[in-house]
């Protein structure tokens, strides 16, 4: 009886249970004990006076910052910049992959994987230094734009707020489009090539055969992938935000990471910051759970 219990389970299965316990334990010290901090965003919290000493103020902080004028104006930030990052990038990395699929010259598709993947091994304030070295008036941008007679006189690309969307979209596609090919690629390997060969036996071309079996092949892992970047949609990238943000276009480049940071280390804000960023995990907890249900609805599949 006992080998049919969980505990007999366990105990059978004790060499998997001893790797992945570490990792549970890492989890709960670093992941879910923390979030007793959670708390400050209710208090005066002043790191003197520490968890038990600070005024519980109630719901203060977030009236605070839903009537701060300065929020809504990041909030905006946030969804734009990650909404066409969403609606460009992920359509894009699933395309590159079907390109590189398609690739039959062994070592010109290990190349071109190559290349692709590299931008993602680069840290942000490298990419950041080139980016603001290529986009300033004197950069390789301007030069060839100028060059071509595009443009008449150069353009400052990192100091024109109503540029700083595309700016941090495509930096940050550029940066990260290959590597979100990985998985895709690995869907496409899997497709049994007998279903490519019943479509060329039934007559479809090319983008037919894309349309009817790589696709389908790779719905589970795009759905999979649709439900996180939509889940991670207020969760813009910090690090760009930081390298490429300046006084010229804080207007437009301000975001809720961002946000956050500059209250909680800059100014030491911290139960304003903290109030915050719990707005910001409810919204995404919540885009996520709604991502899930219409991928359910409409296409059958969901990750949970």
């Amino acid at each position: 009886m006992l080998k049919h219990s969980w505990i007999g389970r366990w105990l059978s299965q004790w060499q998997l249970q001893a790797m992945i316990w570490p990792s549970i334990l890492l989890m709960i010290v670093f992941s879910f004990i923390p979030m007793f901090g959670l708390i400050i965003a209710f208090q005066d919290y002043s790191p003197l006076s520490g968890f038990t000493g600070s005024e519980f103020v109630g719901l203060d902080n977030f009236k605070a910052f839903f009537g701060d004028e300065g929020f809504y104006n990041v909030l905006i930030n946030t969804l734009a910049i990650s909404l066409l990052k969403l609606l460009i990038g992920f359509p894009l990395e699933i395309v590159l992959a079907i390109m590189i699929n398609q690739l039959s010259m062994g070592f010109f598709k290990r190349f071109t994987q190559t290349v692709s993947y590299l931008p993602h091994f680069l840290s942000w304030v490298i990419l950041g230094g080139m980016i603001i070295s290529w986009l300033n008036s004197s950069g390789l941008v301007n030069s060839l734009l100028l060059s071509t007679h595009i443009i008449e006189e150069p353009i400052s690309f990192l100091a024109n707020e109503s540029l700083y969307w595309w700016v941090a979209v495509l930096s940050d596609i550029w940066k990260e489009v290959g590597w979100g090919t990985i998985l895709y690629l690995a869907a496409i390997t899997g497709i049994d090539p007998s279903l490519y060969e019943a479509a060329k036996v039934d007559g479809a071309q090319f983008f037919k055969r894309i349309w009817h079996v790589t696709l389908p092949g790779m719905r589970n892992i795009i759905v999979l992938m649709f439900v996180l970047r939509v889940g991670s949609v207020l969760g813009s990238n910090l690090e760009q935000t930081l390298v490429l943000q300046n006084a010229s276009n804080m207007g437009r480049s301000e975001v809720i990471d961002s946000y956050v940071y500059h209250l909680g280390l800059a100014q030491g804000d911290f139960s304003f910051a903290t109030a915050v960023g719990i707005f910001s995990s409810v919204v995404s907890v919540t885009l996520l759970l709604m991502a899930n249900f219409l991928t359910k609805r409409f296409s059958d599949s969901s990750i949970f």
